[in-house]
């Protein structure tokens, strides 16, 4: 079911300087805002927008609606020292690239260019909905798509580097696009017959597993059962299993899982698939062999503080072991996390956040905003002021009304297209993105 949509007046006038005529225009605006939506804020009438991402929308005790946001800086928000580093970066990507464009780019061009880039931070905070100003759109850089493209969308930013205002850092984002050239597999050609292999086997991948060995399926199958016997007697044995796993379901539970199979099946491919001589290996002298992996290996405070970690950083791994868990590897944290998706406890928590989140607010609509803004551009005794932060002397691009940060406050409507359909008689766009809005216009 579509949401009602807002209604949004153009005064427009026509006819010469002198004219006197006066129409008015409507036009239907749907205001509605999503989750994950990339939004522009108004926090002063003189600054450019925030722009942050919608992560969840609360309703207030008052009735209210507050969005809890995630923040973008521009290059105007960060240290001189850092706009520096950004920069150095960037040069770098570009050599990095077979072809670079930056050469090709024009002195407006890549001052526009700056100014979509943004820094993405780890940083939350809650708006309230009503200050919200607009939709754009922010990717990370692709470094396989020519940086005028970025130019050439309305309201479109790129984010390469990661901003922590309490640390004044700036950091490359983890999440890095892995495309181009650099993470193309190289193929070598096919050998011809006869023809020898030049390269280093030992530098090449290992066999693990033979799939045409001499054993049945049934044969390995009755292997896997031994291996599964074998580890739930060594855990008896044990006596941390035992106090971990106080009952033999439990244990024959956690001997049947993946590490156990594991190691079986790389013991027959180690002992040539010989049934007598892998039986010996599973219980050598000194008793029976017990294979655990990082689920047995955890204790119950150890799961505790994973999940409370994962609850405040998400799979910010790295972050997690800094803070949390220093005396775990970052690959034992994260063959954990892998395993504890497989547990009921994960399962369980997941249901919860599901329900909860379906008790949430996910989209808003917003009322057309339709104040004046003082910060506008016009021509005031033959001066042109600011708009939105920016004054003359900046950037604009084509349009009208855009400031140099590639944002702007509701532009003047200048409606060319339109008012000749009106003065034509015939009908006006039903999309919005045919012609450009704004709350009054004068002509």
């Amino acid at each position: 079911m579509y949401p009602p949509p807002t209604t949004l007046s153009c005064v427009c006038k026509w006819g010469g300087p002198n004219s006197s005529q006066y129409n008015a225009v409507q036009f239907n605006i749907t205001a509605n805002y999503n989750l994950c939506d990339y939004v522009f804020f108004e926090n002063s009438s003189s600054n450019p927008y925030l722009i942050r991402r919608i992560e969840e929308l609360n309703k207030t005790a008052s009735g209210n609606v507050e969005a809890k946001v995630v923040c973008f800086y521009r290059r105007r928000d960060i240290s001189h020292s850092l706009i520096q580093l950004a920069d150095k970066h960037a040069k770098e990507l570009e050599e990095e690239k077979e072809s670079p464009t930056e050469t090709d780019l024009t002195e407006k061009q890549k001052h526009q260019l700056r100014h979509r880039e943004l820094f993405l931070s780890r940083q939350y905070e809650s708006l309230p909905a009503t200050h919200i100003r607009g939709k754009c759109s922010v990717a990370l850089l692709n470094e396989t798509e020519a940086v005028l493209s970025y130019l050439d969308k309305e309201d479109t930013f790129f984010y390469s580097l990661v901003y922590d205002p309490t640390q004044k850092t700036l950091l490359a984002d983890k999440g890095e696009i892995r495309v181009g050239p650099r993470f193309q597999a190289d193929v070598p050609e096919m050998l011809q017959e006869g023809e020898a292999d030049d390269r280093d086997q030992s530098k090449l991948e290992e066999k693990l597993w033979y799939p045409e060995c001499p054993l049945t399926s049934k044969q390995i199958d009755q292997f896997l059962v031994v291996a599964r016997a074998v580890g739930t007697f060594a855990r008896a044995l044990d006596c941390s299993s035992s106090v971990r796993q106080p009952s033999l379901h439990m244990s024959a539970a956690a001997a049947s899982r993946d590490i156990t199979l594991f190691h079986a099946m790389d013991t027959l491919h180690r002992h040539n698939y010989d049934l007598s001589s892998a039986l010996s290996v599973l219980v050598p002298a000194g008793g029976p062999v017990l294979c655990r992996d990082e689920m047995e290996e955890w204790s119950a405070s150890e799961a505790a503080m994973f999940e409370e970690a994962l609850e405040k950083y998400g799979k910010d791994f790295n972050d997690i072991r800094q803070d949390f868990l220093p005396w775990k590897s970052l690959t034992s944290i994260i063959e954990y996390y892998y395993m504890w998706k497989t547990t009921d406890r994960y399962v369980q928590q997941k249901r919860l956040k599901a329900a909860e989140a379906e008790s949430k607010l996910k989209q808003v609509y917003i009322p057309t905003y339709n104040k004046p803004n003082p910060n506008q551009i016009s021509v005031t005794n033959g001066k042109m002021a600011t708009v939105n932060g920016a004054g003359p002397g900046a950037y604009h691009a084509a349009g009208g009304g855009r400031a140099c940060e590639s944002c702007y406050m509701p532009p003047l409507c200048f409606l060319l297209d339109v008012l000749e359909e009106v003065r034509r008689g015939e009908d006006l766009p039903q999309s919005s993105n045919q012609c450009k809005l704004s709350q009054t216009a004068e002509m």
